[in-house]
């Protein structure tokens, strides 16, 4: 199972970008979908999570309003669009899977059994 998250780099605050996240090797119809960052010297925490089929999604409330969750199934692909940046929104940003369940009622702790290697989001003041 492979995740690999691209599209970071540096913009403005009040910016935009759209991070990508490329899936292979898992049956991705089944399987919800999570972003999460962290940023320097602070914890890993979770910003969105879009179930299989992108009906059901959910927002840390800190990115609600200003990030967008969505995924294409045909493509492998699960994409994170952010607008309204603001300085303190610069982190690593991962994407993840639980490739055990469509949906859980409780996405922050979902069991994420598969991680991908970052992309690095800088957001300047």
């Amino acid at each position: 199972v492979q995740l690999q998250a691209s599209g970071g780099g540096l913009v403005q605050a009040g910016g935009s970008l759209r991070l990508s996240c490329a899936v292979s090797g898992l049956t991705f119809r089944r399987s919800m979908m999570g972003w999460f960052r962290q940023a320097p010297g602070k914890e890993r925490e979770f910003v969105a999570a879009i179930s299989w089929s992108g009906s059901n999604t959910y927002y840390e409330e800190f990115v609600e309003g200003r990030f967008t969750i969505s995924r294409d199934n045909a493509k492998y692909m699960v994409y994170l669009q952010m607008n309204s940046l603001k300085p303190e929104d610069t982190a690593v940003y991962s994407c993840a899977t639980d490739t055990t369940t469509n949906w859980s009622t409780d996405p922050r702790g979902a069991n994420y059994n598969y991680w991908g290697q970052g992309t690095l989001v800088t957001v300047s003041s």
